[in-house]
């Protein structure tokens, strides 16, 4: 598994991109940048409630927690299992992602009941990030955990769009869509948000708890109508309908994006210009399949490779796998994979190496962020003694990957703004 200093150099150059990446979402220093924005806001409250939800939940509140204390009357937090750890004298609860569990249900409880409890004159600071939608759950009356699960099921199975989902899960829930707010009038509410969603919408991070999506009601009958048709019963889709906020009241809400896939993007591609690297973007959204995404990378790459200087061609976003085998592995992992199969025969001229990562730190059920894979990763597997073909159609990149030496291991972030990739040419 032996590789060149040459080529050792390249992949560490993406692997400094890619954390450059990561730092930039970082969601302590991104809370305490802008609540520096809002010190008025917070000296004119008679007092504070601070509601975090979402996986880097508890980094939000850790760094909020200095400008807010002198005038906190309470705090709750709810994140993932992995992330949860004591802060201060604040609740905080672990709970089920991407699958609610009880502790969802805990935590939606606990932040609803903190909303509600907010007064005239007090201002309720809260703190979004990914993975809240599942995190926090608080059926709207008449439903129940099991519900919940069953409807996303569901709605996953109709073919609704993004839209259609959240407006339905809006409508099942006390929280989302607005909901968080609404509870916590007559009190202001300061919202800051750390964003995994393409185009960076309010309403979309974690279904939305302090922002309303406006589309709501067009596509909320569109969703209906496929659930009943789905055979979804119809008693409970009743009870969704009559749970839909018919009330317009809002507290005086402000929603600020403090970190995002874009902003990420844009760091990597700053930091790799500063260090004498021409950057293209290949996508600020990518999505689709991931073997058609390393397909677009490799034709970025065979456009540039005659280019006198140094190349960094970069994206951002989430790519998806359509799974038939059974093997471990994640989207990223999948799409170095991918890569350095289409690469294997020499079609990059030049030395190169491949990175895709989630900003999270993890890919899939695995301890894996990704890849990173250069022009002898298929080799390196071959020699192995591993069946690099045989592994990728089953899906099975982890073991690929770890053969080659080419996962890329960062650990927990305690941040989550999608996937970043870096193709580098030399």
């Amino acid at each position: 598994m032996e590789m060149t200093k040459g080529i050792e150099a390249l992949r560490q150059d993406a692997r400094d991109l890619f954390q450059a990446g990561v730092e930039a979402a970082d969601p302590g220093p991104a809370t305490a940048r802008a609540l520096d924005d809002y010190r008025n806001q917070i000296d004119e409250a008679q007092s504070l409630t601070l509601l975090a939800l979402g996986k880097g939940a508890v980094a939000m509140a850790e760094a909020a927690l200095p400008v807010l204390r002198s005038k906190l009357r309470r705090g709750v937090i709810v994140t993932t299992e992995m992330a949860a750890r004591p802060v201060a004298d604040l609740k905080v609860i672990s709970a089920g992602h991407p699958v609610p569990n009880g502790g969802s249900l805990a935590g939606g409880e606990a932040l609803a009941e903190a909303a509600s409890e907010a007064g005239e004159g007090e201002l309720v600071v809260v703190l979004i990030s990914g993975g809240g939608s599942a995190l926090a759950v608080a059926p709207a009356e008449g439903l129940e955990l099991a519900d919940k699960i069953a409807l996303n099921e569901a709605l996953l199975k109709s073919g609704a769009d993004i839209v259609e989902m959240n407006a339905m899960r809006s409508a099942a829930s006390r929280l989302k869509g607005g909901g968080l707010a609404r509870l916590a009038h007559p009190a202001k509410v300061l919202s800051l948000i750390l964003s995994d969603v393409p185009g960076d919408d309010p309403a979309v991070v974690a279904s939305g708890p302090t922002a309303v999506d406006r589309r709501n009601a067009r596509a909320l009958e569109a969703a209906v109508d496929r659930l009943r048709m789905s055979g979804f019963p119809s008693d409970k889709l009743e009870l969704i309908q009559h749970a839909v906020h018919e009330s317009d009241i809002m507290p005086e809400v402000i929603n600020r994006i403090v970190g995002s896939n874009e902003i990420s993007l844009e760091t990597v591609a700053q930091r790799a210009a500063e260090s004498g690297w021409g950057v293209e973007i290949l996508d600020r959204w990518l999505d689709g399949d991931v073997e058609e995404a390393a397909r677009r990378f490799l034709a970025a790459a065979r456009a540039s490779e005659k280019k006198d200087h140094p190349i960094a061609i970069l994206a951002g976003g989430e790519t998806s796998v359509t799974v038939s085998g059974e093997g471990r592995g994640g989207r990223n992992q999948e799409l170095t994979l991918h890569f350095a199969r289409l690469c294997q025969d020499g079609r990059i001229d030049r030395p190169w190496c491949f990175l895709s990562g989630g900003t999270d730190g993890r890919d899939g059920p695995t301890d894996a962020a990704g890849g990173v894979v250069d022009a002898a990763t298929w080799d390196r597997i071959e020699r192995s003694g591993a069946d690099a073909e045989a592994l990728l159609a089953d899906n099975d990149s982890h073991r690929a990957l770890a053969a080659a030496g080419d996962l890329l291991v960062t650990g927990s972030t305690g941040t989550n703004v999608a996937d970043i990739q870096i193709l580098l040419l030399k």
